[in-house]
């Protein structure tokens, strides 16, 4: 690979915000990286998750927490309808909600029968381990 090819694709790197790139050609392998725009950065570390609100229980129902951090999925597929509504009865063992943690797909269930009375948190929002997602009347 030659010197151009390698300015081309820093060029192409730069154009599209990549930070890194790989290129093969034969046996030669080339990495080619660059660190991210300052302000990049500084928008990146600025963003946290919403912090949730968190109402005061009622005697009659109990909470639903995430018990690790992760991404909040009221369905199982982006097209599909989500597990669990707001006036759904819902039996011990049967799943809420998924968690994408690293990667991996972690199913939330009810631990007792009752009704869903409050969905917490929106789909795709990232939790945090204690954060509430749902409210079910006992």
């Amino acid at each position: 690979m030659n010197e151009a090819e390698i300015r081309k694709y820093a060029g192409l790197m730069k154009e599209l915000g990549l930070t890194g790139l790989e290129l093969t050609q034969g046996e030669q392998t080339v990495r080619l990286e660059r660190s991210a725009p300052a302000q990049t950065r500084a928008a990146v570390d600025a963003i946290a998750p919403a912090p949730v609100p968190q109402a005061a229980p009622e005697a009659d129902t109990a909470a639903v927490t995430s018990p690790i951090v992760g991404v909040f999925y009221a369905a199982p597929a982006e097209n599909a309808d989500p597990y669990v509504a707001v006036g759904d009865k819902v039996k011990k063992g049967q799943t809420l909600c998924i968690i994408e943690a690293m990667k991996l797909m972690n199913e939330i269930t009810a631990e007792e029968d009752g009704t869903v009375v409050e969905v917490c948190v929106a789909n795709g929002q990232v939790v945090e381990y204690g954060t509430r997602l749902f409210r079910i009347r006992r």
